[in-house]
């Protein structure tokens, strides 16, 4: 059971306390579909924001005479500023809801991402995409905890899976708008438009939400109680095993993304920036996985499925090895689909088992994820520049090996939740 804010009835002089019981909203309900449907946006919103940069760095890299790994600072400054942002965002919306912090990350990472995108100097735009990074920790470190709040939680995995899917889209239509568009105008109107595409989805949002019933204001809560719940879910050795899984697999999958088009746009291949931002539609595949992988965990099991889906992943980067660009391409697509099903499984996890501070598990998770995205993810570069995309591929197939042992040797603790 979920408890809902209490309500007050007043009797005469006295006031009775009565607390009412809140189940979320069931599955095929006007507002269930509502709130599937606006953090649907909210995933456009934020990961079209976050990455449209990755289809251009090509051309910054040209554009600006800088490094390939340095390009990639553009993708790894805003995931480190998301990384740095989703624990403060998780305090804020304890005592403000997390609707209404949501709303507040939006709006703010709007400014910033219209600003970043006009700023003359490299060293500039790094700075404010570290800002807008920081905006955007309110969106996911809160999404799956608004989610549980608010919808029945036999119906949690298949929703947050629903979630998952729209940061999907909204990773393509950042980066397949900023390729083509870049381009032909330039890299900073290819991305000023994925902007608007954010800014857009944004709005969607703050108008499909319905009001807040399950959260429970907390105005009593202190940093040192932020801290305490952060403590106990660090001391969990079956989320910080999830949260491996964050770390490792997200490192991996941004790593290919930020330097296969460095691969596909030299010899042998020659493409243009506009063809190999296309393949980025290999992100629909994770739209699909993501919520296939919620739909079957009644029936196999967080543990069974989140093993299957990193497997899929391994051998997707494997293929990539090939030399053949429709096997490349077969492979980008089975990447993406693993690696999104077992974000989806994972993510979904973190929520269901955290016995106390769900936001701060929550945000711990994107925490994580956001720090393998920007450290793995740069990292990658000299892999790339050390051993070619074979050094790549041999880095992220070694991530998914760790993390599924990893897994494996935690698999006692995660049988309990």
């Amino acid at each position: 059971m979920k408890t809902s804010p209490a309500g007050v009835l007043m009797d005469g002089p006295s006031s009775v306390l009565v607390t009412e019981f809140w189940e979320g909203h069931a599955e095929g309900s006007r507002e269930y579909r509502r709130i599937l449907l606006a953090l649907l946006s909210a995933g456009v919103a934020c990961f079209a924001a976050l990455y449209a940069p990755q289809g251009v760095l090509p051309l910054v890299s040209a554009d600006l005479q800088i490094s390939e790994a340095r390009s990639a600072l553009l993708v790894s400054s805003g995931t480190i500023g998301l990384a740095i942002g989703v624990l403060p965002w998780s305090w804020v919306a304890d005592r403000i809801g997390r609707l209404t912090a949501m709303r507040v990350a939006m709006l703010t990472s709007a400014v910033f991402g219209l600003a970043w995108t006009v700023f003359p100097s490299f060293e500039g735009m790094i700075v404010l995409r570290v800002l807008q990074g920081m905006a955007l920790g309110g969106i996911p470190g809160l999404a799956i905890t608004y989610l549980h709040d608010e919808i029945r939680p036999s119906q949690a995995a298949v929703a947050a899976a629903t979630y998952v899917s729209g940061t999907t889209v909204g990773g393509i239509s950042g980066r397949i708008i900023s390729g083509p568009v870049g381009e032909a105008w330039g890299w900073r109107w290819g991305v000023g438009l994925a902007w608007v595409v954010a800014a857009l989805a944004s709005v969607l949002f703050v108008v499909l939400a319905p009001p807040a019933r399950g959260f429970v204001r907390d105005t009593h809560t202190r940093v040192r109680d932020v801290a305490h719940h952060v403590g106990m879910n660090l001391r969990d050795p079956g989320m910080v095993t999830l949260y491996a899984q964050a770390f490792l697999l997200m490192g991996g999958f941004v790593a290919v993304y930020n330097y296969l088009g460095f691969r596909l746009q030299a010899a042998p291949f020659g493409l243009s920036a506009a063809v190999t931002s296309l393949l980025f539609l290999a992100y629909l595949s994770g739209t699909v996985c993501s919520r296939q992988a919620g739909r079957i965990v009644g029936r196999f099991g967080r543990g069974r499925v989140l093993a299957f889906m990193s497997g899929v992943m391994a051998v997707g980067v494997l293929l990539t090895l090939a030399g053949n660009l429709a096997v490349i391409m077969v492979g980008l697509v089975t990447l993406t689909g693993g690696f999104f099903g077992a974000h989806a499984i994972a993510s979904g996890w973190v929520g269901a088992r955290a016995r106390v501070g769900r936001a701060q598990a929550a945000s711990l998770y994107n925490l994580f994820y956001y720090l393998g995205s920007s450290v793995v993810g740069w990292a990658g570069g000299m892999f790339f520049a050390g051993g070619g995309w074979a050094g790549l591929v041999a880095l992220v197939v070694g991530l998914v090996v760790v993390a599924q042992v990893l897994r494996m040797a935690a698999a006692r603790h995660l049988r309990e939740s």
